[in-house]
């Protein structure tokens, strides 16, 4: 929307649609040459690693999900798994060891006691057969031919033997004699006139051998004991090393673990503090700003927005859509009118102009602006709204100023021009009212005579709205100046019967102003103040001392109760020219506007139809 479209508030809705009807037809011209620029993402779309564009792998996914922490926990674990295996495994092969060791030592033993008795038993048996027989044949008794239990006894014998000599006892000197001995005896039972001689010695030699190998093996059943302690002890010993090994080792990994998660943790502390910085900083930027902003998602609802979004729109919420009713139609025609359709780059979508409503007492202006946004890969906008409220009123005072600059230069040649022939015309008028007579001839001439006096006063208004006088200050006594100006409308008071209701402050206001020009604001406002009312109808006069942004003012409030103004006359109140009196030269109010402002004050007026009007002054102290 142009500047000059935003003054008219009758056209501006329509002004502002076909603004942006041309703005969208812009946008969608230079939708295939532009590619699509998005200005701000919301959350970034996880990408695969290997293959841009591509979807990512479920091990991508889960390995973006594990949180960064936790991975040396799991590492940690993990080696205390192993070294828990490693050590147990240790543990079961040192213990067969122990168990393999101490069955071979017993089986050894066992099988050296089991074939000492064998030996024992078939030297017994042997010896006793032989004897039997060497005592038959002493006393002569009739024998068999063939002694079967003699030959039993030594094929027995001989058996046992066998197993001596296939044995790996014979590595030992003692039994290799105890072989031999053996071998001796078992000799001498086959002839019995040998083991009559030699019988008794060589089993005695046999016996006490074998009692020796016995009382050997004995001794051997402790020394077996005390080597499977002795292996035992070495195997706990074993384990215990390993033991304290491995607690060190699971030491040094929790260390190692708990450091590293310290680690991480310290750098996602890091992180987060950072991206809370980074967010508090953002925040504190959008919240910042003086322009509103706010993102809209693909449903045409607020997903964001800052505090001058919600200054504009108090009734709004996050999650509200555009089209409920939380502000005036005009506010939400704009969102709207913003949001209709999506757009590829920042965009301008016109200025519009909102009227005074519940949002605001007073009409506010917008440049409207629109980005893309990408909300977790939808489409969406982020709005910006400029309040160049401010800008467009200082636009309209500057074009205000040039135009009454250019027509105060006209019509100060006019009034130039028109002085003088109007000063002759004066002077032929009261020359010919010398020479009239008649009655009705005088009351043409008074008539002329009015309307000279019209246009003089005219052209003296021209001339000081054009001149812009220079202000003589002086220190001024405010309810003193009102004093004087109400002095200078007696004859309008008591022409009417108009009541002066003044509530004048209590403390005294003085200020550095230019009494005579003040007093030139007071009269011309009290004077119409007069004329608006009613016969015997008041008028009010009050003045206070207030504090504004440019600093502590005087206010002087002067109202009546007439029939008020409506929206259009008061839109053009103060420009030149403007009067809604017959005889009325429309200068009156610019030129009070010029002195208040002058001043450095401020001219405000409050006005509805049937209910009267005041004019507030604030001028500075």
């Amino acid at each position: 929307m142009s500047e000059k479209e935003s003054q008219n508030g009758a056209e501006q809705p329509q002004k502002g649609d076909a603004s942006r009807v041309a703005d969208d037809s812009a946008a969608a011209a230079q939708a295939a040459e532009d590619e699509p620029i998005v200005v701000y993402r919301r959350a970034d779309t996880p990408a695969d690693p290997g293959a841009p564009g591509s979807p990512p792998s479920a091990m991508s996914e889960w390995a973006q999900r594990l949180s960064p922490a936790i991975t040396p926990l799991i590492v940690g674990f993990l080696l205390l798994l192993v070294l828990i295996f490693v050590l147990g495994w240790l543990s079961v092969r040192r213990m067969n060891y122990v168990s393999s060791a101490a069955l071979d030592l017993e089986q050894r033993h066992a099988e050296i006691t089991a074939l000492l008795l064998k030996l024992r038993l078939a030297v017994t048996k042997l010896n006793n057969e032989a004897r039997a027989r060497a005592d038959a044949d002493a006393r002569r008794e009739l024998k068999p031919p063939i002694d079967m239990r003699l030959n039993v006894a030594q094929d027995e014998m001989n058996q046992v033997l066998g197993e001596v000599q296939q044995s790996s006892l014979l590595n030992d000197p003692t039994w290799q004699r105890f072989r031999d001995e053996l071998a001796a005896f078992v000799e001498v039972t086959k002839d019995l006139r040998r083991y009559s001689l030699e019988g008794f010695d060589k089993f005695r030699a046999v016996d006490t051998d074998l009692n020796a190998l016995l009382q050997d093996s004995t001794n051997e059943q402790v020394e077996v004991l005390q080597a499977n302690q002795a292996i035992e002890q070495d195997a706990a010993r074993s384990i215990r090393f390993w033991t304290l090994i491995a607690l060190i080792v699971g030491a040094l990994v929790a260390g190692g673990t708990i450091w590293e998660v310290q680690r991480r943790f310290a750098e996602m502390r890091h992180s987060m503090e950072e991206a809370r910085r980074e967010r508090g900083f953002t925040s504190q930027l959008l919240e910042g700003m003086v322009s509103a902003v706010a993102a809209i998602d693909e449903n045409d609802r607020i997903r964001s927005a800052n505090a001058a979004f919600f200054r504009i729109f108090p009734e709004a919420t996050i999650g509200a859509s555009i089209y409920e009713k939380f502000a005036s139609d005009a506010a939400l025609k704009m969102l709207e009118a913003a949001t209709a359709s999506r757009v590829d780059k920042a965009s301008y979508r016109g200025r519009w102009v909102c009227p005074p409503g519940e949002e605001s007492e007073q009409e506010l202006t917008f440049d409207v602006y629109s980005s893309p946004l990408s909300i977790n890969g939808a489409r969406g906008q982020i709005l910006t709204l400029v309040d160049v409220t401010e800008a467009a009123e200082a636009e309209r005072g500057l074009r205000r100023q040039e135009s009454l600059a250019a027509v105060g230069q006209a019509t100060a040649q006019v009034a130039h021009e028109i002085r003088n022939p109007l000063g002759s015309i004066r002077l032929g008028v009261a020359m010919l009212r010398d020479n009239v007579t008649d009655e009705e001839g005088l009351n043409t001439i008074e008539l002329v005579e009015r309307g000279i006096k019209h246009l003089n006063k005219l052209v003296v208004d021209v001339a000081q709205f054009s001149r812009r006088k220079a202000l003589e200050q002086a220190n001024v006594d405010l309810h003193e100046l009102l004093g004087r100006s109400l002095e200078l409308v007696a004859d309008k008071i008591r022409e009417k019967d108009t009541p002066i209701e003044e509530r004048l402050s209590d403390q005294p206001l003085v200020g550095h102003w230019d009494p005579d020009q003040l007093r030139q604001v007071f009269v011309n406002i009290i004077g119409n103040a007069i004329d608006a009312s009613p016969k015997l109808t008041p008028v009010s006069i009050s003045t206070e001392a207030v504090q504004v942004e440019a600093g502590r003012h005087a206010r002087v409030t002067i109202g009546d109760r007439g029939k008020g103004m409506d929206q259009a006359t008061l839109d053009h109140i103060f420009e030149p020219f403007f009067s809604t009196k017959k005889r009325g030269t429309g200068l009156g109010l610019a030129i009070v506007k010029q002195i208040v402002e002058q001043h450095g004050g401020e001219i405000n007026v409050d006005s509805e139809p049937g209910k009267g009007t005041r004019f507030i002054i604030d001028l500075p102290l």
